[in-house]
């Protein structure tokens, strides 16, 4: 899934602040690639690339966006 984020767009990343219901799928504390989703945006919805290497959508509350250099960005994904 990772190849849906563009060359020219710089990867967004969140951090998992809960994980109630999903603890298999995504980790507290940890940083997850954010895909863009307009229509998840509109139901409070983030897609997120999570333990599974796919994107899904998750409430937005579980989440902090956070911002990262992009040469350690591009360093997460490779890692993801």
């Amino acid at each position: 899934m990772m190849n849906n984020i563009k060359a020219s767009e710089a990867p967004r990343f969140a951090l998992c602040i809960c994980n109630d219901g999903y603890p298999a799928a995504l980790e507290l504390h940890k940083a997850y690639p954010m895909l863009p989703d307009a229509v998840g945006e509109r139901y409070g919805m983030v897609r997120i690339v999570d333990e599974s290497g796919e994107g899904y959508l998750y409430p937005q509350e579980f989440f902090q966006p956070i911002e990262v250099p992009q040469g350690i960005g591009e360093l997460l994904l490779r890692a993801s």
